[in-house]
């Protein structure tokens, strides 16, 4: 049995995904980020850095893995999936997990926080990141012309990529011109695990919203950055 230790972010939601498609028993426990649970003594014994998602390998003598990549990475490891098993294989998968942990990952969380969440609305922070992501994307549109999939097959490459790609427009980011990149989100978002994935556990918005909902929610987080506390950029 893992413990998964998570929210309701894209980093959080790439550990559920790739559970569901192992299918690997798990049990589930939130932690309210707003009330900084991430950061309780208890936790922070799980994970020194004090962000989610983690695991406890209860199988494995308690062992515990914190990084959502290393924890992808440990999970087809420990089970022989979603990763080839020859080392080129294995390097291109690795590659882009790299990919989204060094560039998705960072500059769509940085557009989060400048578009969505900051109080002041910094133009040239806004531009930067967002045109960052959007060349990114034409990255992935660009290899997925001729792949399939990312990295040969379907992998945890895909998972970690998808799961923020997925929420470009909460970034303010369009890709109404990469076709390649759409069919590829919904491909991926077709599949049962991860439809289950993504709802482990829901999340408070629909981040394809732009409503009063959205705005809400936006001001909430808005009202964490002001306070100054550490706040997840994948939320």
């Amino acid at each position: 049995m893992i413990d998964l230790y998570t929210a309701a972010t894209p980093n959080g939601h790439k550990i559920s995904i790739a559970l569901e498609e192992l299918a690997l028993p798990y049990t589930m426990h939130t932690l309210n980020l707003s009330k900084r649970e991430q950061k309780q003594p208890w936790f922070l014994a799980i994970n020194p850095n004090g962000r989610i998602p983690a695991i406890v390998d209860r199988a494995e003598d308690d062992f515990t893995v914190f990084e959502s990549g290393a924890i992808l990475l440990y999970l087809a490891e420990k089970t022989g999936r979603l990763i080839p098993d020859d080392t080129k294989g294995r390097s291109r998968v690795v590659q882009w997990l790299m990919f989204q942990m060094g560039g998705i990952g960072p500059m769509m969380g940085q557009a989060n926080v400048f578009f969505r969440y900051f109080p002041e609305k910094i133009t040239p922070a806004i531009d930067r990141y967002q045109g960052e992501c959007k060349r990114l994307f034409r990255v992935l549109d660009g290899h997925l012309k001729e792949h399939e999939f990312l990295a040969g097959d379907y992998s945890i490459a895909d998972i970690a990529n998808w799961a923020w790609v997925r929420t470009h427009r909460w970034s303010g980011v369009d890709i109404d011109d990469l076709p390649q990149l759409q069919r590829w989100l919904e491909q991926i978002r077709r599949r049962p695990a991860v439809q289950k994935g993504i709802n482990t556990p829901p999340s408070e918005i629909d981040r394809d919203a732009d409503d009063e909902q959205a705005r809400q929610f936006a001001e909430k987080t808005r009202q964490m950055v002001e306070m100054g506390q550490s706040l997840q950029t994948g939320v």
